[in-house]
């Protein structure tokens, strides 16, 4: 009986599907289910997340590069998790035409969104964290409004395609926003983009990353959105004439080879002071610090190498910072393709060193200031016709006014010439600086001439508060003609005053 009522139920099922076709003249679709935004209400914090990423590594040279069609390897994931990292950084070139439509509504090629899944998925198969971002978005720098039509197109695509995923995954909107896309421009397409963003993704965690080239000289012209779930990314290559000494995409940079990092006080103390303004907006807009990249060039010499990744890592950690060192296992990796072979010592400096105790130095005055009879040999230059500064000289220091800034640091610039540097000593220069409000100055000895090729530089944000700040740099030749200069223009009107300077030689 069970057999016969199971048979009738099938024949109606076929009789009723064979009227349906013989109306219509096909059978009826089956519509595929809406497109909604996952459920993220139980995902955990940004506070939450980024301790979770804690130490992670990039993978460069492979979706970011625009010279070849790279595919990650599968193993690379295996072997990072093992090694002991927490999260990759996965930096990728979307504007390519080849992954994407430069017009409307700019679609990204399904090919390549599966391709960016299948590392993403791997990663997460080792139990890594993700950070996936959009890299190098050169068309975006130059003609930001033009297309910014495309650049929100794209993170509304990725952010859909990604919408199921857990909150392992993370999204970075733009690596290191430069050009013309200025800090201003930058706080409202950031914003913008997070709004596609939270239409399909309400809890995921999303980084934002600093103008400028993305380091830490224009933090305090970020504006954050009312969003709790945002992390800060910052990126830190200094000093930039040892992280990158001899890299070829760096003009004159082959000047710069021979430079080490001592691991002194000094040294440890200009990265305390690069990251005190970044410690205050954490603490102020309560927000947490993701260090996305850092790293040094392998035409360092490796023991400079080891010191400066391991001071800075363990120190980030003490900080409460997670980082993403740059990168794998290319011209900053720690292992290498060819070979099989990890750099065990940077891999130790990254995962197994613990903090050690800075070296000690000596220091020898080589030029004090003295401004009780004068400028004491500093000249004040408008280098274009767009700035405008006078200089004055009160209580034993050097006063800047500032009534056009223009449009480039070195438009304003306070000079003394003739400086003497020798080839392979470690100079410190010292300096005590103060403004009425929040701005970026630099310190710099440069050749006096064409090419005019920095032997030594410092960035520093000066506030209302007097303070000391100051740099290492080894001379990377003997000039003994070389200008000792302050950059003061580009960032605004406000006035700005030096004192207490001193080039000074380190010795051990």
């Amino acid at each position: 009986m069970k057999r016969f009522i199971i048979f009738l139920c099938i024949c109606s099922l076929l009789f009723i599907a064979a009227c349906k076709k013989s109306v219509s003249g096909a059978a009826t679709p089956v519509p595929d289910p809406p497109l909604v935004p996952a459920d993220q209400s139980s995902f955990a914090s940004a506070a939450t997340i980024n301790l979770r990423l804690g130490r992670g590594i990039n993978i460069g040279d492979t979706y970011e590069a625009s010279w070849a069609d790279k595919q990650a390897d599968p193993n690379d994931f295996r072997r990072i998790a093992e090694t002991g990292f927490k999260h990759v950084r996965l930096p990728i070139r979307w504007e390519i035409p080849s992954r994407g439509s430069y017009k409307t509504p700019y679609t990204i090629q399904p090919s390549f969104l599966a391709k960016i899944k299948a590392s993403v998925d791997e990663a997460l198969k080792n139990k890594l964290h993700v950070i996936i971002n959009m890299h190098h978005h050169d068309s975006l720098f130059a003609s930001p409004d033009a297309m910014k039509p495309m650049f929100l197109a794209q993170w509304r695509q990725i952010a859909d395609y990604f919408k199921n995923y857990s909150d392992s995954l993370l999204f970075e909107v733009l690596n290191e926003p430069h050009g013309n896309l200025d800090a201003q421009r930058w706080n409202t397409f950031f914003a913008d983009a997070l709004k596609e963003i939270r239409k399909t993704n309400p809890k995921r965690t999303v980084l934002m990353g600093v103008a400028e080239w993305g380091g830490v000289a224009a933090l305090n012209k970020l504006v954050f959105p009312a969003d709790n779930q945002l992390i800060l990314t910052i990126h830190y290559y200094s000093p930039f004439t040892f992280t990158h000494q001899g890299a070829g995409w760096v003009d004159g940079s082959a000047a710069w080879l021979g430079t080490k990092w001592y691991d002194t006080d000094y040294d440890r103390q200009n990265v305390i002071n690069d990251f005190k303004t970044a410690q205050q907006i954490a603490a102020d807009k309560n927000i947490p610090i993701h260090v996305g990249e850092f790293g040094a060039f392998s035409t360092a010499d490796m023991d400079s190498r080891a010191k400066w990744t391991r001071f800075l890592a363990r120190w980030f950690e003490q900080q409460n910072f997670s980082w993403a060192y740059w990168e794998f296992n290319s011209g900053f990796g720690i292992y290498d393709p060819a070979t099989g072979q990890y750099r065990t010592q940077l891999v130790d400096a990254l995962i197994n060193d613990a903090m050690t105790a800075p070296v000690a130095t000596t220091l020898t005055d080589l030029y004090s200031s003295n401004f009780s009879g004068g400028a004491d040999g500093w000249n004040l230059y408008n280098n274009d016709a767009s700035a405008a500064s006078t200089m004055a000289i009160a209580d034993s220091k050097i006063n800047v006014t500032i009534t056009a800034a223009g449009n480039e640091t070195w438009y304003i610039q306070l000079v003394r010439g003739n400086t003497s540097i020798t080839a392979g000593k470690l100079y410190r220069i010292v300096f005590n600086a103060y403004s009425n409000t929040s701005r970026n100055i630099s310190a710099t000895i440069q050749q006096s001439s064409s090419p005019w090729t920095v032997y030594g530089n410092g960035d520093f944000t000066i506030s209302a508060t007097d303070a000391t700040y100051s740099f290492v740099f080894t001379a990377p030749v003997t000039d003994v003609a070389c200008n000792f200069l302050f950059s003061l223009g580009k960032n605004g009107t406000s006035p700005v005053t030096i004192y207490n300077i001193k080039l000074q030689e380190v010795s051990f």
